[in-house]
């Protein structure tokens, strides 16, 4: 029944692609990937160094030293939506690096209650069928050292692929940049440009089938909407520092700012940029067991009343790593503290390189 519920904000969702630029557009490219980051609260611009950097920031993979594999799978919304996410990086040579990143984010099995009543105002259940709403993303990464030492650089060319059943589907476009730099005494900073050129996504709409939603909720009859849609640039600013306790411990502290050049419901918002702030820490016991905590997405939500309410969103996880293989889990959602169930979230990374040994 939760899924039959998803069918008006879905058919909805078709018609509202008439606005060409948004300030919300291939959202699930935002989500994040990699338990270990997400327990920080995705505040690893400045510091990602592995295969995962494919997706938090290119210039990351130059710290692969052997081929790597990563694996996450996520459930939100009390099971509704299934999140999944693979990726393979390797070093090309001594100064560049190369990944690849799959995302699929997706409600499957959603029922097509349109034609649930046939002309003659009868309800006929075997008139129902299913169909899947999923966003695919698929993302090539190329990294690259600068001649200053500690500065590198890194690439993302992103195709985006958007189904929403046998009613409309879309290809799109874009590129990412990102910046690392590293000094002499271990601060590191990190600069992520996503979208850089804007993400450009087209979408072809059934129109056959548009005919059959498009009177589906009385008094909304609606014309073919635009079949364009623009992903507007955003950036992420970070900054990481990692602190050795008696050789055995340490403690890795970072900070995000997240920017998106519209105006949104941002702690920090102005009609040029908003700026949604995020700080992770994670606590290393002889780099093998991880604990993390982080907290970012804070928003002035409005009340009913009209005054505002400063919301956030707190996240915790654990991991453990060993001969190559890193396990990670984090406890988080896509929301806020109350706005929506939290997940549990596990990734795997594997160095390939083990099974030479």
């Amino acid at each position: 029944m939760r899924k039959l519920l998803l069918i008006s904000p879905l058919f909805l969702s078709i018609i509202s692609y008439g606005q060409s630029v948004r300030k919300y557009s291939n959202e699930f490219m935002n989500i994040g990937v990699d338990a270990a980051a997400l327990g920080m609260s995705n505040a690893v611009t400045a510091h990602t160094s592995d295969v995962n950097s494919g997706y938090w920031n290119p210039a990351g993979l130059l710290k692969v030293e052997d081929k790597q594999l990563s694996l996450m799978h996520a459930s939100y919304f009390a099971n509704i939506a299934q999140y999944d996410y693979a990726a393979f990086a390797m070093p090309i040579d001594e100064r560049s690096a190369f990944g690849v990143s799959l995302i699929r984010f997706g409600v499957d099995d959603i029922l097509n209650t349109t034609q649930l009543i046939d002309s003659e105002g009868n309800i006929d259940y075997n008139r129902i069928s299913l169909f899947s709403a999923a966003d695919y993303g698929v993302i090539f990464s190329y990294a690259r050292s600068l001649p200053l030492d500690g500065l590198n650089y890194g690439v993302n060319a992103k195709v985006i692929r958007r189904i929403i059943g046998k009613f409309a589907n879309s290809w799109g476009f874009g590129f990412d940049i990102g910046i690392q730099y590293e000094t002499d005494n271990e601060w590191k900073f990190g600069l992520m440009l996503r979208d850089i050129t804007t993400t450009y996504n087209v979408w072809n709409i059934d129109e056959d089938e548009f005919e059959t939603i498009k009177d589906a909720v009385p008094g909304e009859n609606q014309e073919l909407p635009e079949t364009t849609e623009i992903t507007l640039p955003k950036a992420q600013l970070g900054i990481a520092k990692k602190f050795v306790i008696r050789y055995d411990y340490s403690i890795l502290a970072a900070a995000n700012l997240n920017m998106r050049f519209a105006q949104t419901n941002d702690i920090i918002s102005t009609e040029v940029v908003s700026i949604d702030p995020a700080v992770g820490l994670e606590f290393g016991y002889i780099d093998i067991v991880y604990l993390r905590a982080g907290a970012g997405n804070f928003q002035n939500i409005i009340q009913l009343d009209g005054s505002e309410k400063l919301s956030f969103q707190p996240n915790i996880g654990v991991g453990f790593k060993y001969k190559g293989i890193a396990v990670d889990y984090a406890l988080t959602d896509i929301g806020d503290q109350s706005a929506a169930l939290y997940s549990n979230i596990f990734s795997l990374r594997v160095d390939l390189g083990i099974f030479r040994r």
